[in-house]
């Protein structure tokens, strides 16, 4: 089963990082956001991508097309003009980097996809949410459901502290950001059958998340998957630096590969 990742978008909110890359290249600890996404899928053994890129797209193109070297210890013979792998450390692969356009919102990029994907079930995700999901968990409840698309639902930390009240207006408790304030949220990791490709109808100009997920769930055609572990959404600059503090600190529990 291939995996489609989602990493055209401007990404305006996090513009420090992205006036000089594309949002899924920004680096927690030293790796693109990216690189850490499909990490989380390869650990299950789905090694299969095909990357929606769209702008500064070029950048993933020229990351991929140098992993192999800088993921290598080599031999440079430049007398004879040639180079020896001595000991290699990449993952088992297979990237198609497919330009979907610097302009084509969610659901356009999807669509381009189509051809590459063929008659096939296939999974989707965002180029810059990391989370500890089970992903053969996740396929097991779409196959169980019986419906075209599984949404993972995720309960995000609050933004801000909450309190709690005794009758008389006395605090009683303080929790800070506490995780599930705001309910349950699209998690950003589906599966979905390939009908799910009839449902993009206004091409380039299609949001994935209203007219299609709108019009399968009003048809009975979309299951939930529900994960209660780590999930967060690299949005703001802060965002990046509260990963990039978990990942120093130990905590960092995504990386589970």
């Amino acid at each position: 089963m291939k995996v489609l990742i989602l990493a055209g978008g401007y990404g305006t909110r996090i513009s420090e990082e992205t006036g000089i890359r594309p949002k899924p290249m920004v680096e927690i600890g030293g790796k693109p956001i990216l690189w850490h996404v499909m990490k989380a899928y390869s650990q299950f053994g789905f090694n299969e991508f095909v990357i929606l890129c769209g702008y500064k797209g070029h950048m993933i193109n020229e990351y991929f097309a140098n992993y192999f070297v800088r993921q290598s210890s080599m031999t440079f013979d430049l007398r004879n003009n040639s180079m020896e792998t001595v000991k290699s450390n990449v993952e088992p692969w297979k990237v198609t980097c497919l330009d979907t356009g610097d302009g084509t919102l969610t659901g356009g990029r999807i669509k381009r996809a189509q051809e590459v994907i063929g008659d096939e079930p296939f999974m989707l995700t965002y180029g810059d949410g990391v989370s500890n999901i089970d992903i053969e968990a996740l396929v097991k409840s779409h196959k169980e459901s019986g419906r075209q698309i599984t949404m993972s639902a995720v309960q995000p930390a609050g933004r801000f502290g909450a309190l709690e009240f005794d009758k008389d207006d006395q605090i009683t408790a303080f929790k800070e950001k506490p995780q599930g304030e705001v309910g349950w949220i699209n998690g950003g990791f589906f599966v979905c059958e390939p009908t799910v490709f009839d449902y993009i109808k206004e091409g380039d100009k299609t949001i994935f998340e209203r007219g299609p997920l709108e019009a399968l769930a009003s048809e009975n055609q979309m299951n939930c998957y529900k994960h209660k572990g780590f999930w967060k959404c690299m949005d703001t600059l802060a965002d990046k630096q509260a990963l990039d503090k978990l990942l120093e600190s130990g905590e960092a529990k995504w990386k589970t590969w």
